[in-house]
């Protein structure tokens, strides 16, 4: 299965971003979790078809209403094999 690191940036923290990406992935089918970074943006761990994290990069460009969101970054990424989508508080160390 496919896995995407994306980097969100933007006024993309404290406006419901990580609700409304884990509502989304939820929606597609998607594993995998979302959590911000120090540096003000968002990071998400995605896994799915490519058609999945497709959808799912282009519901990240939106964002929730409050969301002012410049910039979707996607990296090519390990399978991490998770059983759903998780919010977290801290990016996991690879």
């Amino acid at each position: 299965m496919p896995a995407r690191r994306f980097t969100v940036r933007g006024t993309v923290q404290g406006v419901g971003f990580r609700s409304f990406a884990k509502t989304c992935a939820e929606a597609l089918g998607v594993s995998g979790w979302v959590c911000n970074r120090p540096d003000g943006t968002v990071a998400v761990h995605a896994e799915g078809t490519e058609e999945q994290l497709a959808e799912l990069a282009f519901d990240l460009s939106r964002g929730p209403r409050y969301a002012r969101v410049r910039a979707v970054e996607p990296a090519d990424a390990a399978p991490e094999d998770h059983p759903g989508f998780s919010i977290l508080r801290t990016e996991p160390t690879p």
